[in-house]
């Protein structure tokens, strides 16, 4: 199933279709997605369906604001991943194993700090919002702060949620620290959907 829910993605439109509901906040229809990709809602809704269908959206319904009748068909993200090697490894089970054993011994500050010093190795070059994306956090940005719609730990964390958010947080301050950003602030601010700490920006910073 993993293998056919990525050669689903081959597709170019199917692709597209696929990256644009992934990068919205919240659930959308056949119609914004026809509009965003520019083909037609039929062709939409068929992409839309085969995406579902394997796993990589997810299905609701909802009734638009001010309309009646039939409830909307609406697509997101689903919120699990999908990763293929070749031959399989385990790294998400050596993590769990040693996030537990990280807490059993109450060694949450030292693994912070060697998460704050492999963030160092990683510096923050040019642009923090691109360098954030190519490390897979989905990074937006507002007028005061760059929030990240995706932790790249995700299925670690949600089994550890404070030792691996501590950890995710120095990484990232590491980040900042290394690429001469430390002005730039990154914080704990746990949302509903997305990853835990939020990155307040100075006026420097995002010059």
């Amino acid at each position: 199933m993993t293998v056919d829910a990525i050669g689903l993605l081959h597709e170019p439109v199917r692709r597209a279709v696929y990256e644009y509901v992934a990068a919205q906040p919240g659930p959308v229809g056949r119609d914004a997605v026809a509009e965003a990709v520019g083909v037609g809602r039929t062709l939409a809704a068929f992409h839309l369906d085969k995406l579902a269908g394997g796993g990589l959206l997810t299905v609701s319904f909802a009734r638009r604001p001010g309309r009646t009748g039939r409830p909307a068909k609406l697509y997101r993200r689903a919120p699990g991943e999908v990763a293929v090697s070749v031959p399989p490894r385990q790294y998400r089970l050596l993590a769990g194993a040693l996030a537990e054993a990280l807490e059993e011994t109450g060694a949450d500050a030292t693994a912070y700090a060697a998460a704050h010093r492999r963030g160092r190795t990683q510096p923050v070059v040019g642009d923090l919002v691109d360098h954030l994306d190519g490390l897979g956090y989905e990074p937006v940005t507002d007028d005061s702060c760059v929030r990240l719609r995706n932790c790249p730990f995700g299925t670690v964390a949600e089994e550890f949620p404070p030792l691996v958010c501590g950890m995710n947080l120095a990484l990232i301050r590491g980040m900042l620290d290394g690429g001469g950003m430390a002005e730039s602030r990154a914080e704990l601010d746990p949302q509903p959907n997305g990853c835990c700490v939020r990155i307040a920006l100075v006026a420097a910073a995002r010059s």
